[in-house]
């Protein structure tokens, strides 16, 4: 590294103060986790991770400085935090980089700028964007467009086929010499113009920007798919968890016979405390094991007068809101009823409705099988029947 570079103190600005309603979250992407840490904090790393960034200024809103504060004491080395700055982002995002150019020492000459949830930007491709600032003054980091462009009428009839050669897709980082930043940016608020990134500021006030290459992989994440494709990126599993229930209960007079929700026409029902429904119990065990919540005898023990005859699909009801609370979704349970009479087989399209409704999830997410024991054991006596579930929870998307 020559004695000029290592004189040319460089800092970046990362803009996060958007909430990015495309990623249909009820919180600011920038904050949804990825491989374990949140975006930001990915994208943060990736800036300590390169020597020749001297500070980094995060410029967040207001409302969420202290959740920002947090989340840096968590996740970053406190030597490293100490890179990190603060500053208020604005109702745009060329407000915010304006507050986070505001915030930089003023030793600060390479100006970087780059979207906070952009994560899986390399240390080859912010020194590559540092290098074409030293040569050319400022630079956009950009790929050119390898898809057919179509232009369209209100219609959404094609007009015509539009040339893609010298066509790139934008991207960041985005940068210039701080001179050069400083005077886009009052150009900019002279005229009243508003651009959609720096590299417009930089155009519209007539400073070159050359183009240096960018990578397909240092993608925005904006929609939920998005999401998805990092954390393959990245080889990031689903987050599961198995859970196996099973139940069983003795076959007696004078009690209705209850499966999956469903009363059966049959001349015996089950016993138990509840309405004795073997079916739904094993799925609740299965939900509760997969959770490390315990056993349905835990949560609703049979000492309780408040589950006495209790249609056992509020209980599943209630176990599965423990998990959703938990931030899983259904994956799929697979079950099985041992009975060797009555007829199960008409049932088991309503049961498996019942299920689905009280675990909110859809029908091709449970699945019911009944067969018999061919009259062996209690059930294939007539004395009782059993069912065994077998669950798979997943962490949602957003999560």
């Amino acid at each position: 590294m020559s004695e000029v570079r290592c004189q040319q103190k460089a800092g970046v600005i990362l803009p996060a103060a958007g909430f990015g309603t495309r990623m249909e979250s009820d919180r600011p992407k920038q904050f949804l986790q990825l491989a374990g840490e949140p975006i930001l904090i990915h994208t943060v790393k990736a800036f300590l991770n390169c020597r020749e960034i001297h500070s980094i200024v995060l410029a967040v809103a207001a409302d969420r400085h202290e959740q920002v504060k947090a989340l840096l004491r968590q996740y970053i080395a406190p030597g490293q935090a100490a890179k990190v700055l603060l500053a208020q982002g604005g109702a745009t995002r060329q407000q915010s980089v304006q507050s986070g150019f505001n915030a930089l020492a003023d030793d600060i000459e390479l100006i970087l700028v780059h979207d906070g949830a952009r994560p899986l930007i390399r240390t080859d491709l912010i020194e590559d964007c540092l290098e074409g600032i030293r040569e050319h003054g400022a630079v956009i980091a950009a790929v050119p467009v390898n898809d057919t462009l179509k232009q369209v009428n209100a219609h959404d009839t094609i007009i015509k086929t539009i040339d893609r050669t010298g066509i790139y897709r934008a991207q960041t980082p985005q940068g210039a010499r701080r001179h050069l930043l400083e005077q886009a940016y009052q150009v900019a608020e002279r005229e009243g113009f508003t651009g959609t990134d720096e590299a417009a500021l930089l155009e519209h006030a007539d400073i070159p920007v050359a183009i240096v290459s960018g990578e397909e992989q240092n993608l925005k994440i904006t929609r939920p798919g998005d999401l998805k494709i990092a954390r393959c990126l990245l080889g990031e599993q689903p987050m599961i968890r198995i859970g196996h229930g099973f139940d069983a209960h003795r076959l007696v007079e004078d009690r209705p016979l209850i499966l999956g929700g469903e009363t059966i026409d049959f001349p015996l029902g089950l016993l138990g405390h509840s309405d004795a429904d073997v079916l739904t119990h094993a799925l609740v065990d299965a939900i509760l094991g997969a959770m490390g919540e315990g056993d349905i005898g835990k949560h609703f023990p049979d000492s309780d007068d408040r589950y006495r005859g209790i249609n056992s699909l509020k209980l599943l009801e209630h176990a599965f809101e423990l998990a959703e609370n938990k931030g899983y979704t259904m994956g799929n349970a697979d079950l099985t009823l041992l009975c060797q009479r009555p007829k199960l087989a008409p049932y088991l399209g309503r049961m498996r409705h019942n299920l689905a409704n009280a675990c909110n999830t859809g029908l091709e997410e449970i699945n019911i099988k009944a067969t018999t024991t061919e009259e062996m054991g209690y059930t294939g006596r007539g004395e009782g029947i059993a069912a065994h579930a077998v669950v798979l929870l997943q962490k949602k998307e957003s999560e």
